[in-house]
């Protein structure tokens, strides 16, 4: 079953290969720059009698230096199964590229990762004839991050490690630190940042201290019922049920209404009335963008 853990794992690293900074720096690499990286398609299938697909496959080509395959892949619990599968992507894309493959395993607890780093061997009697050696990103590998400096400077990093240590003693220290870094960027970078690690986090106790922490936040991951998802689809919902003739402004302008009550920030009736009475979806829209970060909700009807 695919975890929303397991997800943001490795679709981290599709959009902020940066973020395999650990492992650069564990190979004797400089560290990673995302230009320097192009994704594969994942799929590892010959003629398809049963579907093989890697979760993140990269191509790592620098203008100076040697060239490699990434294959991602999440692991949230012991699978003696994805072992054998793992072997197979490395043999398979090692063939198809021509190329060294190096196989990223990223794993939230620490015995999985203990378990993810093999080696995994094919062996007859005294002849081993096939080696899968990963190389792990877990708690044993991944900086535990609680500079907010330094959570500004390597976000990717910093949202790695919060996903990474959410089972560790010092994860509420953790998510202060990631949290407070993310703030001081862009206002769309931090809701970007945010609602990533609120993905990765699941359903734990770890995740619910994140959503207290939250105050900037837009759906780049729709159906993972993040909190600003939630809260807008709650008013939505609401609006549309309401009547079909104006069912979708009105609809919207619920959403923006409960994005700025769960936030915390006052409404006066003339802004709840002039919200609600707004027909204009493009102006909706663009006060719903706003809403995860306007101080006042008075300021979403100051021209930009």
């Amino acid at each position: 079953m695919v975890t929303a853990t397991h997800e943001a794992s490795h679709r981290l690293f599709q959009e902020h290969p940066e973020a395999l900074t650990p492992v650069f720096e564990a190979l004797g690499l400089p560290p990673p720059v995302k230009t320097d990286f192009h994704e594969l398609s994942p799929d590892v299938t010959e003629i398809r009698p049963v579907e093989r697909r890697a979760d993140t496959v990269l191509m790592f080509e620098p203008d100076m230096g040697e060239h490699f395959v990434l294959a991602v892949e999440a692991q949230t619990k012991k699978d003696p199964d994805k072992a054998k599968n793992w072997a197979y992507y490395v043999a398979y894309l090692r063939a198809k590229y021509d190329l060294p493959v190096l196989l990223v395993v990223v794993c939230r607890d620490r015995s999985t990762a203990t378990w993810a780093t093999g080696p995994f061997e094919s062996t007859v009697g005294p002849w081993t004839s096939q080696v899968t050696r990963p190389f792990v990103l877990g708690p044993q590998t991944v900086p535990e991050i609680t500079s907010a400096a330094v959570v500004a400077q390597q976000s990717a990093l910093a949202a790695l490690s919060a996903i990474v240590h959410s089972q560790n003693p010092r994860a509420a220290a953790i998510l202060e630190s990631v949290a407070r870094g993310l703030v001081s960027l862009e206002p769309d970078t931090t809701k970007y940042w945010f609602e990533v690690v609120e993905v990765g986090l699941e359903s734990t106790p770890t995740r619910k201290n994140w959503r207290q922490l939250m105050q900037n936040v837009v759906t780049h991951f729709p159906g993972h019922r993040t909190l600003f998802e939630e809260k807008y689809l709650e008013g939505k919902a609401e609006g549309k049920a309401e009547g079909k003739a104006e069912g979708e402004a009105r609809g919207e302008a619920k959403g923006v209404l409960r994005v700025l009550e769960v936030r915390g920030l006052p409404l006066t009736d003339d802004v709840r009335q002039r919200i609600a009475g707004c027909t204009d979806l493009d102006r909706l829209n663009d006060w719903l963008d706003r809403s995860g970060t306007v101080e006042r909700a008075e300021d979403l009807f100051t021209e930009q």
